[in-house]
């Protein structure tokens, strides 16, 4: 399976939320516990992860949800799989574990998937590396704008781990998303390189996604979109895209300007719409559907789904209303010395 291939005949779909499926099934702590952590001396409630661990069909079930409404690539349930996120629950131990269980849920997945549906498109598994919840650009201290609360170096161990798991388990690529700040996304990349440098491995192809936090068109860490993918593309990524934080409507024009200077594929998986007041998602599949649409017969993308709030529906309506259109055709950058 060479997905560069599938890339260049049509437009791929990658999955929608995570977390707004697994709230669909109303768990309790001990459902999230289950038998091996039933005596944890923490709450674990709230830590989508483990449900790797100790609710295995859930997440494979939500898997082939995706892979049914239309889905090419399907995400690991990994968004916080590091030793410094898990650190919130005192689970840093099983960092590598969860990366490996969850890259086996999505690629039994799809093996059940295919199986009960031969002849289908090639389907794909994402590793999905998150973002963190330590930044190494801003300070957590108001009052020491110099403090940071985390290494260069800790973000990078942090990572390889996850990315060691993740290849264990047998992901197809790897995406780095949700990039809210740039220097962790680099931590990210430089412990792809170094993994797969020291495992004399061919290299997975790497996403990279972005985040724009708001209509100032910048990162939280305060990058322009022009200088965000500067900073990424030395990693030679096999995308590089735009996810979360807005909704189609709002993230329209910076995809528009991503197209323009891109030399790699580009991806949008946008929010479903922004959310209201009880911080939920109210866009309609179709709504969402209809902007995408519009997106790809304007040549703006190569891979599309959705991100928070968006539900197999979502997925299936961008599935149909993309399914026919051309994707993006790779520009032809003309050498420049540097």
């Amino acid at each position: 399976m060479d997905i560069r291939k599938e890339l260049e005949k049509r437009i791929l779909v990658i999955d929608g939320a995570m977390g707004t499926m697994i709230q669909r099934h109303k768990l309790t702590e001990e459902d999230y516990r289950g038998e091996r952590f039933k005596n944890w001396h923490s709450d674990v409630k709230g830590n989508n992860d483990l449900l790797c661990i100790t609710q295995p069909d859930i997440i494979k079930g939500i898997h082939k949800q995706y892979l049914a409404a239309g889905a090419d690539i399907i995400e690991t349930n990994t968004f916080s799989s590091t030793v410094i996120a898990m650190a919130d629950y005192d689970m840093q131990s099983l960092a590598y574990e969860l990366n490996v269980a969850a890259a086996k849920c999505a690629k039994d997945a799809v093996a059940e998937y295919m199986a009960e549906n031969p002849g289908s498109n090639p389907k794909f598994v994402a590793g999905a590396i998150g973002p963190l919840n330590k930044t190494l650009s801003l300070s957590p201290d108001v009052n020491n704008p110099g403090f940071r609360a985390v290494t260069f170096d800790e973000v990078v161990d942090a990572y390889y781990e996850q990315i060691k798991g993740l290849v264990d388990g047998g992901v197809d690529l790897i995406l780095i998303e949700t990039i809210f700040d740039t220097l962790n996304a680099k931590g990210a990349i430089f412990a792809v390189k170094k993994y797969f440098r020291d495992q004399q491995k061919p290299e997975l192809p790497v996403m990279i996604s972005g985040t724009i936090t708001d209509a100032s068109g910048r990162t939280l860490s305060g990058q322009t979109l022009e200088a965000f993918y500067t900073s990424v593309m030395h990693a030679k990524p096999l995308s590089v895209g735009l996810n979360c934080a807005l909704g189609a409507a709002e993230m329209r024009s910076h995809i528009e300007e991503l197209a323009q200077i891109a030399s790699c594929y580009t991806s949008a998986y946008p929010n479903a719409g922004l959310p209201n007041a009880m911080g939920e998602y109210d866009e309609q599949p179709h709504e969402t559907a209809h902007f995408i649409e519009e997106w790809a017969k304007e040549g703006f993308v190569n891979i599309v789904g959705g991100c928070c709030g968006t539900t197999p529906d979502h997925i299936k309506h961008i599935a149909d209303n993309v399914r026919k259109i051309q994707p993006r055709e790779l520009p032809v950058l003309e050498p420049e010395l540097s």
